[in-house]
C-alpha cells in the first residue's frame, strides 16, 4: 500500500485506487483508533493521499473520515474517563464496607479526588464545634508545612465560606476572586503552597456540615460541573466513613460501660452484628445492582429480615416503591420532613421514619412499622437503608438521564441538522425505526422545564421513541399514525404532570429522515395556532384545524382541504354535468339571497332552491352554519383560483 502511495504512476496509466479509496481510509483510521493513536496522527492518511496525488473528492472523503474518527476517539476517551470515575466510587464504597482505620479511608478519598480531577493537590478540613472554626485534617500533594497546619475561621476564604454555607464553591484564580473574604493567615498559607485554582465541596451528615473536601491546582484552571458533581460524590462517601467511625466509637463506649452486665453486652453485641451484617449486605447491593437501577426490594428485604416488622418505601412524590401507602397517616409525612431536617430516624406512633433528601428535595422515605421498640443502633440500620435506597435511586436516575441525553441529542440533530450522515443508524441503535410511521409532537408549557423534560424522556423511553427539551417546549417523536389523538394525549398527561396547561401540536413524520424537521416546523406552528385560538391546554394536528390547519400546515394540502370541505359537490358536478358549485358561488356572492342568485344565474328561484337542497343532501344539513359556511366559502375561493373560474 505504501508503494502505491509513493511510486509515480506511468503515463496514460490509471492511478491505483486502493491507496485513496474510502474503504482503505476507513481501515487506516480504524487502525489508529485501535492503537489509541494521538490526535495529530489522524492527519497521516490525508498527507499520504495528498502526496500520492489523490483528487479533491478523495481528499474530501478522507477529511470526513478523519473528523468521524476523531469524534469516535473523543467518545471513547470520555467513556473511559467515566468508567474510571465509577470504578473509584465503587472502590470507595468497598473501603467503607471493610472500614477499620478512619485515617486510611480519608487519605484514600483525598488521594482519589486528586487523581480523578487531575489536580496538583487535594485536601480535607473538618469543623471544630468547640473552637468554631475548621482545621486541616488530610492532605495529598502538599509541600507546605504551614498549609498542613492551617485553621480557617468560619466564612473566611473559600473553605471557610463552604463550611459556613454548606454550598460548593470553586474559583479559577483564588487571589483575583473578590467573592471570598481574604485574611493574611489564609493568603500566606495558600501563597506558600502555590495554589491558584481551588474547588471545595461540603461534607454533610444529614443537614449538618462537618467539613470540606478540596481539589486545587497551582495554575489557573476552571472546574467543570461534572468535576464538581464527582467531588460531591466523594465527599458523601467521606461523610459516611466519618459517621460510621462515630457509630463504632459509640458502640465501643457502650460495650465498655456495660462490660459488667453480660446480658446487656450480649444484646449490644447482637445489635452490632446485625448492623454490620446489614451494612455489608446493603453496601454489596450498591456495588452489585446500582448501575442496573434495581435493588430497592432487596434493601427492604434486608431491613425486614434484620429488624422485623413491615416496611414501606416511598419515592420523592410519596408513591410506594415497596409495600402499601394506604394506611399511612398524615403524621408520617410530617415525620419524614423532620427526619430530613434532623438527619435521623423519627418515631410517630408505632412507625419509625427515615427520609433522605438531595438539594432540599425529598428523594426517598422508609417507614418501618413494628410491635416492639427499635433501639438506637437498629434505627441507624434503618437510616443506612434509607441512604442505600437513595443511592440506588440516584444510580437509576443517572442511567435514565444518560439515555435520555443520547435520545435527546439524536432528536435535536433530526430537527435542526437533518443533513447529518448516520442519523438512521443512530436511531436504530436506540431501537427506533425511522422508516416506520411516526408522529412528531411539540408541547408548549410555562415553566418547570426540568420536570417537563423528565416526563417527555420517560414517555419516549416507554414508547421506544425520542424526546428532547427546547426552551419552554418539549418535542417527542413517537410511533403512530394518528397525530391528533396523540397530541391530545400528550397535552392532557403533560398538563397533569406539571400541574399547569400544556398545549400540543402534532404532525406525521413518516418517510425520509428529513421529514422529521418538516414535521417539527408544522407541529410547532400548530401548537402556536392553538394558543392563538385560545385553546391552551389542548392538542390537535394541522389537519384537524380545518382552514387554520391549511395555513399552518407544512405541506399546504389544498386538495385535501377541498376534498374535505367541498368534495361531494365537486364529484356530483363532474359526474352529472350540473352547476352546483356555480350556484354556491352565486349564492354566497349575493349574501344568501335566493332571488338575487336566480337573477345572477338567469334561472328560476325554484331551480335555485332545488340545487341548494341537493347541496344540503351532499354536504349535510349544517352546511349553512357559520363555521361550516366559512370553510365552504374558503374552499370555493381556492377552487376558483385553481381552475381560473371567474367570480360570480
Amino acid at each position: 500500500m505504501e508503494r502505491a502511495l509513493t511510486t509515480p504512476a506511468p503515463k496514460n496509466a490509471t492511478a491505483p485506487k486502493t491507496a485513496t479509496t474510502p474503504k482503505s481510509s476507513a481501515y487506516a483510521y480504524l487502525d489508529l483508533l485501535a492503537r489509541e493513536a494521538s490526535a495529530v496522527e489522524f492527519e497521516g492518511p490525508i498527507l499520504q493521499a495528498r502526496a500520492a496525488g489523490a483528487d479533491s473528492a478523495t481528499l474530501e472523503e478522507l477529511e470526513r473520515a478523519k473528523v468521524a474518527a476523531l469524534q469516535v476517539r473523543a467518545v471513547l476517551r470520555r467513556r473511559a474517563k467515566r468508567e474510571a470515575e465509577l470504578s473509584a466510587l465503587f472502590d470507595t464504597a468497598s473501603d467503607l464496607a471493610g472500614l477499620r482505620d478512619l485515617d486510611a479511608v480519608l487519605q484514600a478519598i483525598v488521594h482519589r479526588a486528586r487523581q480523578l480531577l487531575a489536580t496538583d493537590i487535594a485536601y480535607m478540613t473538618l469543623n471544630d464545634p468547640e473552637r468554631g472554626d475548621t482545621y486541616m485534617r488530610v492532605t495529598d500533594g502538599s509541600i507546605s508545612a504551614s498549609f498542613r497546619r492551617l485553621r480557617l475561621p468560619m466564612g473566611a476564604g473559600l473553605g471557610g465560606l463552604v463550611a459556613q454555607s454548606g454550598t460548593p464553591y470553586n474559583t479559577a484564580d483564588y487571589f483575583a476572586d473578590p467573592r471570598f473574604r481574604h485574611t493574611n493567615t489564609i493568603d500566606v498559607a495558600v501563597h506558600e503552597e502555590g495554589l491558584v485554582a481551588i474547588l471545595g465541596v461540603p461534607l454533610r451528615l444529614g443537614t449538618q456540615v462537618i467539613g470540606v473536601l478540596f481539589a486545587a491546582n497551582r495554575s489557573a484552571r476552571p472546574f467543570a460541573q461534572e468535576e464538581v458533581a464527582l467531588l460531591c460524590s466523594l465527599a458523601a462517601h467521606a461523610a459516611v466513613a466519618i459517621d460510621t467511625a462515630r457509630l463504632l466509637q459509640e458502640t465501643r463506649a457502650a460495650l465498655a460501660e456495660l462490660s459488667e452486665a453480660n446480658t446487656l453486652i450480649r444484646a449490644h453485641s447482637d445489635s452490632i452484628e446485625r448492623a454490620a451484617d446489614a451494612h455489608d449486605r446493603m453496601t454489596g447491593l450498591v456495588l452489585r445492582g446500582g448501575l442496573r437501577g434495581g435493588g430497592v426490594e432487596d434493601v427492604a428485604a434486608v431491613v425486614t429480615e434484620v429488624l422485623g416488622g413491615r416496611l414501606t418505601v416511598l419515592d420523592d412524590e410519596g408513591r410506594p416503591l415497596v409495600g402499601e401507602s394506604g394506611d399511612l397517616e398524615v403524621g408520617v409525612f410530617d415525620a419524614a420532613q423532620s427526619s430530613r431536617a434532623l438527619g435521623r430516624t423519627v418515631k410517630r406512633g408505632d412507625a419509625y421514619v427515615a427520609s433522605v433528601d438531595v438539594g432540599a428535595a425529598p428523594l426517598c422515605t422508609l417507614v418501618l412499622r413494628t410491635d416492639h421498640p427499635v433501639s438506637d443502633t437498629d434505627q441507624r440500620i434503618l437510616e443506612r437503608a434509607a441512604i442505600v435506597t437513595a443511592l440506588l435511586l440516584l444510580f437509576r436516575r443517572s442511567v435514565a438521564e444518560a439515555e435520555g441525553r443520547v435520545r435527546g441529542e439524536l432528536l435535536d440533530d433530526l430537527v435542526s441538522r437533518p443533513e447529518l450522515r448516520g442519523l438512521g443508524d443512530r436511531a436504530r441503535r436506540l431501537g427506533v425505526d425511522l422508516d416506520a410511521p411516526h408522529v412528531l409532537v411539540v408541547a408548549r408549557h410555562d415553566g418547570q422545564r426540568e420536570r417537563g423534560a423528565f416526563w417527555a424522556s420517560s414517555q419516549a423511553t416507554l414508547a421506544h421513541g425520542l424526546a428532547t427539551a427546547r426552551g419552554d417546549e418539549v418535542v417527542l417523536l413517537l410511533p403512530g399514525d394518528r397525530p391528533g389523538a396523540l397530541a391530545r394525549r400528550v397535552a392532557a398527561e403533560l398538563s397533569a404532570s406539571l400541574g399547569r396547561p400544556a398545549t400540543a401540536g402534532a404532525a406525521p413524520a413518516s418517510g425520509p429522515v428529513t421529514a422529521v424537521a418538516s414535521a417539527y416546523a408544522e407541529a410547532r406552528r400548530c401548537a402556536g395556532a392553538l394558543v392563538a385560538l385560545g385553546r391552551t391546554g389542548d392538542g390537535a394536528s394541522a389537519e384537524e384545524l380545518g382552514f387554520v390547519g391549511l395555513l399552518v400546515g407544512e405541506r399546504r394540502e389544498v386538495s385535501g382541504f377541498l376534498a374535505g370541505a367541498l368534495g361531494p359537490v365537486l364529484d356530483y358536478d363532474a359526474r352529472r354535468g350540473t352547476a352546483l358549485v356555480k350556484t354556491l358561488n352565486a349564492y354566497f356572492g349575493t349574501g344568501g339571497s335566493l332571488s338575487r342568485t336566480a337573477e345572477a344565474l338567469h334561472i328560476h328561484v325554484n331551480t335555485v332552491t332545488q340545487r341548494l337542497d341537493r347541496v344540503g343532501q351532499l354536504l349535510g344539513e349544517d352546511w349553512q352554519e357559520p363555521e361550516r359556511a366559512l370553510e365552504i366559502q374558503l374552499a370555493l375561493r381556492l377552487h376558483r383560483l385553481r381552475t381560473h373560474m371567474p367570480d360570480a
